[in-house]
């Protein structure tokens, strides 16, 4: 069988543009609200009108984005080359574009950080249902800048329909649990995520295996045997990677974050700060080249399904693939997930909503008996469907 044709090598693209012009920042100002201007109280996004309104005498007010403004992606390796540049002038209150100053605060109990712009709107850990101590709150760092946001498009009311759909579907939770439900309080959070775009080259070597079958034995020892055959199998391809989503946070259930997607990217806004009136923002807490290697965990999984799809056969053998990245670029998003930390025996329970799509994630209790039970039944119609063949 002949191998795969060879893809053209190509050259690494010039990207252009300054990745310090394209991204956009928090602004420094401290503490900033957003006044109504009917009666001065603080604007809120409004999810059902996707503007901002105030809560008390109901003046609405358009967010504006200018002409010339969109989500974009940024060079990879400048921003690595800039970050480093910084680090190393320790120039912690640099007034260049791409650092965010804005506020704060750390969960002592989990550790997770929180950012926000305006007044705190929550007292209490989204994540694990703790207090949060106020005084904890500092000054954020250098920090690459965002580019844009996804609005939360499903409200609080339709994300608790959910969570009810959710809680009702759990077969083998505890009755209490389906009666109770998972009861607390929503806190809507912004979760940092970087996405990453790369063009792939990728060389691979391996066997093919095909199945055949041949009689052995004799007598009532006669019996068909499988075999195998390998041939040798190599070749290249280039396969191109848009959007390979990497939750920035730490301190939250990455098979669950990782359950929520597809996120709907295309209704992403460039970062406006308005965006987040309202709502906490949460700090990336995982570094821009640290989630590339996590990005390239997830490429390297479906590159392999590649090669072995591209190999054939019954049964594949895959003795190397290098794979050559090219043409990075990456954007950091600000996503909306509903967060709800509750309690259930005294033990804390985590459940994600992804705020774009409605879809629910999260942990729950078991009740062993209904899986005891379970199991028992299946063991019993097992053992009856024996007595039934051999009868």
């Amino acid at each position: 069988m002949p191998d795969d044709a060879a893809s053209p090598i190509f050259d690494e693209p010039d990207i252009q543009g300054s990745t310090a012009e394209a991204g956009r920042s928090i602004d420094e100002g401290k503490g900033r609200t957003f006044p109504c201007e009917g009666c001065g109280a603080d604007l809120k996004f409004h999810i059902g009108q996707q503007q901002l309104q105030c809560p008390f005498c109901g003046f609405e007010k358009q967010i504006e984005f200018g002409e010339d403004e969109a989500v974009v992606e940024q060079d990879f390796h400048a921003m690595l080359d800039r970050l480093q540049e910084l680090r190393a002038q320790k120039q912690e209150n640099d007034a260049d574009e791409g650092v965010v100053d804005a506020s704060e605060i750390r969960c002592d109990s989990c550790g997770g950080t929180t950012v926000f712009v305006g007044p705190l709107t929550s007292s209490e850990c989204p994540y694990c249902a703790s207090p949060l101590q106020l005084n904890d709150v500092h000054d954020a760092k250098h920090r690459v800048p965002v580019d844009g946001v996804l609005p939360f498009l499903i409200d609080k009311k339709q994300a608790q329909t959910n969570l009810a759909g959710w809680v009702r579907s759990r077969w083998f939770a505890p009755n209490e649990f389906h009666r109770r439900g998972a009861g607390g309080k929503f806190s809507g959070v912004y979760m940092p995520y970087w996405t990453y775009d790369s063009m792939t080259f990728t060389r691979y070597s391996g066997q093919r295996g095909e199945h055949y079958y041949v009689t052995v034995g004799t007598g009532k020892n006669k019996r068909q045997e499988r075999r195998t055959r390998w041939y040798p199998a190599s070749g290249s391809f280039q396969r191109f990677f848009d959007d390979v989503m990497v939750l920035a946070a730490k301190g939250l259930n990455r098979k669950f974050m990782l359950a929520l997607e597809p996120w709907p990217l295309g209704k992403c806004v460039p970062f406006n700060q308005e965006m987040l009136a309202g709502y906490l923002a949460r700090t990336y807490e995982i570094e821009l080249d640290s989630g590339f290697r996590e990005a390239k965990g997830r490429i390297e999984d479906k590159l392999d399904s590649d090669v072995r799809s591209r190999i054939g056969g019954d049964v594949q053998r895959v003795h190397s693939i290098r794979t050559h990245y090219s043409a990075i670029s990456f954007k950091h998003l600000l996503l909306p997930v509903w967060l709800l930390a509750y309690r259930y025996n005294e033990k804390v329970y985590q459940v994600m909503i992804n705020a774009g799509t409605g879809e629910v994630q999260g942990e729950r209790p078991y009740s062993w008996v209904k899986i005891t039970l379970t199991v028992l039944a299946g063991v019993a119609v097992a053992v009856g469907v024996f007595f039934l063949v051999k009868s």
